[in-house]
């Protein structure tokens, strides 16, 4: 067996034919400058082909259901195990998916609520619960000794029912007496109740309570359970009170019935357990005010309803103008002056006029036309489920209790609150003996997300809400309580969204994760991460062609390449700090009153013109005030979009803004005709000048026969993508070079036009540096490039596709696409969230720069970032905390650094 993973030759995109080794058992991490080759060689080579033999080792009937990946372009690798990727980014779409879900923590309470949660019936406050005979016999105990007890089992028969046939059956089954309330009857004697209308029961047995009688007790109340069918009662006579029992679930005190529970019902999946308003997603369409009067500081005579602006709809205004008074709806009137009389004539309407919810209702009558599933989808938001208030569940799961919680109210609380929960529990011998794998199990996932620093999390929190970095660490956590051993964990920068606080904790939770037998491998940037790596290599020296080399491999120790940025990172020799220039605030956006999440109804000022940082540590609530309260203003009040908004009671400001631009870490397009070039809208000013060429204009070839995404030039095998896919079933698909225009991708009457000697292809071949020097001449070419190149990406292929940049190269193309469109940028506001992913320590001053040029042309910066020097380059920090969750959402300190 092989004592190391050994990769031999690889060539994966700009991997140059590269050696290297992973011991097993090992925490490595895989560094270098961003796009220098680093997934290409751990997700790309080393998961891609772990995987791939995984799955080549299952039937073909399986493989067809699992994901083929393709061989990676390699000469051998040896010693590789099953492996398991925890990429950075969050794949999870479903509106379902919770925290608890994930992490398999929402099911363990289900068992626990199933099998020992207590049914309280919401009308008389007591409990229900389904008895059996030895529940009975134990409750009973607690009678004194010697006390007389009458056994019965309830019937539907009153005194007239009894006649001499029942009579005689009910002797011959071996019930011989009844009761009637009061007085035993003797069926036996002949005897019959003196009150016809009197209700009976059969009486069982008539016993002192004493712990010689319990067997007897107990065969008793079996037989009550089954002649009563499923109901018993006891009558202690002395004390003249009645025991009633049920072997269903059903409330001793009014009768109600109660479903049993079992774990279904607690599962917002489930058809049992979802509320069937919301269908266990917790919130319901309804329509949105806010949006159909989005000002209303205006009359409607100023055209104070938004979707009744369009010249298809002004007849609305001129409805309520023929139908009402202007005494109920008044038209020249602000509507934020309206009485609750007027509001509410406008809105469910008064006379002939529907109102605004009537016109919605008929625009439903209508959604068989797509513009009226526009409008719909535009003026309507997701608001909590009015019937299970966001609990996702059905009313009789919230009828059962455990530890006096319900199952949602448990899920309402942070991780770090459940967990002091159930550590503070102390178990009945009878809950050990039924739930104690069930409680280790719970306690175990539960310390896994504390250890990874999501103690904040709610377990209810949607799992798509997470950020890349929150849902790599569920992902590490969940990987954690697995237990597996002897696999090959590969990771893309776990540290990212992590504040530099919380580092530690992670390290400790990879050598964890390495300390079980498995070998982990950790593509990073975070210096302290490598400073605690067994094994370190570093590729470079440069991104895109000029990297794909190994400059180091070994240990930390052994770490002294020159020609490393790494290595001068790591000794101290050069720090990327572009310190901050101490511009003064040309403006403020106010916002008062922030209380989405867990934001505390905090004040906060941004200030316009200067770089401002918004920092704090993980979950104290940066996104929610800067993406959810201030970006949603923003496209609200501009009619943008139709977004949700986090709450807030005033924003003052946004006027001085006249464009907004949010730049986050979602993926670019995963399109292979997407490219640097059509991304920043560089590819068109290209062809003009080749559809310009004498040899084009001869041919009568336009701009658009120069395009692969167009029929006009393409090649029409490949439809311009120059592959060819062959779906090879239950294997990987394997791609070749379309034959026809042998990976040209376009026709020959196309390929034939010649610029200085170059084709269409052959200049789609060259990097975005040489493309400047071929172009020189052209002003248009040179302008349309200079954003690529500002951003360091001038080593990109012109045709490359955007699938096969790293996180770092794809961050900086949505900012080089930006900067394409900036000549003045006074009024423009950038806002980005955690710009330093994917990007190495030598990378950070170039987007420093970068960041300074925006805010010299007039742009202003609001940045969501942990990175201390990125901070540190800041005009003005707003840093929120002190802590995450409902320990956070409060302005811990704001203003420029040392002030």
């Amino acid at each position: 067996m092989h004592s190391r993973i050994e990769i031999i030759g690889a060539r994966t995109h700009n991997l140059k034919n590269i050696t290297c080794s992973f011991e097993h058992g090992t925490l490595n991490v895989i560094t270098g400058v961003s796009g220098s080759g680093k997934s290409s060689l751990a997700f790309d080579t080393l998961y891609a082909e772990g995987q791939r033999r995984y799955v080549e080792s299952l039937s073909t009937y399986a493989r067809q259901f699992l994901e083929r990946m393709e061989r990676p372009d390699i000469d051998s690798i040896r010693g590789v195990q099953p492996a398991i990727a925890l990429e950075q980014k969050n794949g999870v779409r479903s509106a379902r998916s919770t925290v608890g879900s994930a992490t398999e923590i929402h099911d363990l309470l289900r068992l626990i609520f199933s099998k020992m949660g207590t049914t309280l019936c919401p009308d008389c406050k007591r409990e229900v619960r389904a008895e059996t005979p030895e529940s009975v016999t134990r409750t009973l105990e607690e009678l004194p000794d010697g006390a007389r007890l009458v056994v019965l089992a309830p019937t539907d028969l009153i005194g007239s029912h009894l006649d001499e046939k029942l009579v005689a059956e009910m002797i011959r089954a071996g019930y011989f007496r009844l009761w009637d309330g009061g007085s035993i009857i003797d069926l036996e004697a002949g005897e019959t109740p003196d009150d016809p209308h009197a209700k009976l029961w059969i009486l069982i047995d008539r016993i002192v309570a004493s712990a010689a009688n319990k067997s007897r007790l107990h065969a008793s109340l079996q037989t009550a359970f089954t002649a009563g069918r499923g109901s018993a009662e006891v009558l202690a006579t002395d004390s003249a009170e009645t025991f009633r029992f049920s072997s269903g679930m059903t409330c001793d005190g009014c009768g109600r019935s109660f479903s049993t529970p079992e774990p279904a019902l607690f599962s917002f999946y489930s058809p049992l357990g979802a509320c069937p308003d919301c269908e266990g997603f917790g919130r319901v369409m309804e329509l949105d005010l806010d949006k159909v009067i989005p000002n209303r500081d205006l009359s409607l005579e100023d055209g104070a309803i938004a979707p009744w602006n369009s010249t298809g709809n002004l007849e609305m205004y001129d409805h309520i103008k023929d139908h009402t008074k202007p005494n109920q709806i008044p038209r020249f009137k602000p509507i934020a002056d309206f009485s609750l009389v007027q509001i509410s004539n406008l809105i469910d309407g008064c006379g002939r006029f529907v109102g605004i919810r009537g016109y919605f209702n008929w625009l439903e009558s209508k959604k068989y036309k797509v513009q009226a599933r526009v409008m719909l989808a535009r003026y309507r938001a997701y608001r909590r489920c009015p019937k299970c208030r966001g609990t996702r569940l059905v009313p009789e799961a919230l009828n059962v209790f455990y530890a006096g919680r319900t199952i949602a109210e448990i899920a309402m609380l942070p991780v770090r609150l459940v967990l002091e929960l159930f550590e503070k529990m102390v178990l009945t011998a009878r809950e050990l003996e039924i739930g104690g794998r069930i409680y280790e199990a719970l306690l175990g996932r539960l310390r896994f997300l504390d250890r990874v620093g999501l103690d904040y999390l709610t377990l209810d929190r949607a799992t798509r809400t997470l950020s890349g970095g929150e849902a790599q660490r569920i992902n590490l956590a969940t990987s954690l309580g697995s237990g597996l051993t002897q696999t090959l964990y590969v990771l893309d920068e776990p540290t990212v969204g992590l504040h530099a606080r919380d580092t530690e904790r992670l390290v400790s939770v990879l050598e964890s994760l390495r300390d079980l037998g498995n070998t982990v491998v950790v593509v990073e940037h975070d210096l302290d991460v490598i400073a605690r790596a067994e094994h370190i290599i570093d590729l470079g020296p440069g991104a895109g062609e000029n990297g794909g080399e190994v400059l180091f491999a070994g240990s930390l120790s052994e770490m002294n390449e020159p020609a490393s940025p790494t290595a001068r990172h790591m000794q101290s020799i050069h720090r990327p700090v572009v310190p901050a220039v101490g511009r003064k605030p040309t403006g403020w956006i106010s916002i008062k009153g922030a209380r989405g999440n867990n934001l505390a109804n905090v004040n906060v000022r941004f200030p316009l013109g200067c770089f401002c940082c918004v920092t704090g540590v993980s979950g104290s609530g940066k996104t929610t005030l800067v993406r959810d309260t201030l970006v949603a203003a923003y496209r609200r009040q501009r009619e943008i979009a139709p977004v949700e908004i986090a709450p807030y009671r005033s924003i003052e400001g946004l006027d001085q803004v006249r464009e907004l631009h949010w730049i986050d870490q979602t993926p670019l397009a995963r399109s292979k005709r997407s490219n640097a070039l059509t991304y920043v809208k560089a590819f068109d000013a290209i062809r003009q000048t080749l559809a310009a060429s004498r040899e084009a204009r001869a041919a009568g070839l336009t701009p658009r026969h120069f395009s692969f995404n167009v029929d006009a030039g393409r090649c029409a095998t490949c439809q311009g993508s120059g592959t060819q896919t062959i779906d090879m079933h239950f294997m990987a698909d394997v791609e070749i070079v379309c034959e026809t225009c042998d990976g040209q991708r376009f026709q020959n009457q196309v390929l034939r036009v010649l610029w200085h000697g170059k084709n269409i292809c052959d200049i789609l071949h060259m990097t975005v540096t040489e493309a400047a020097d071929f172009f020189a001449d052209h002003a248009k070419v040179i302008r349309a490039l200079r954003p690529l190149r500002e951003v360091g990406l001038g080593y990109l292929r012109l045709g490359q596709s955007t699938s096969t940049l790293s996180g770092g190269e794809a961050q900086r193309l949505k900012l080089a696409a930006h900067l394409a469109t900036i000549r003045d940028g006074a009024g423009r506001l950038f806002v980005f969230d955690e710009p330093t992913t994917g990007l190495h320590a030598s990378d950070l001053e170039r987007l420093l720069e970068i960041l300074h040029q925006l805010i010299e042309r007039g742009c202003s910066l609001i940045v969501i970032e942990h990175n201390l020097d990125l901070i540190a380059s800041a005009d003005y920090v707003i840093d929120l905390g002190p802590d995450g969750g409902d320990r956070g959402g409060r302005v811990v300190a704001r203003g420029p650094l040392g002030k």
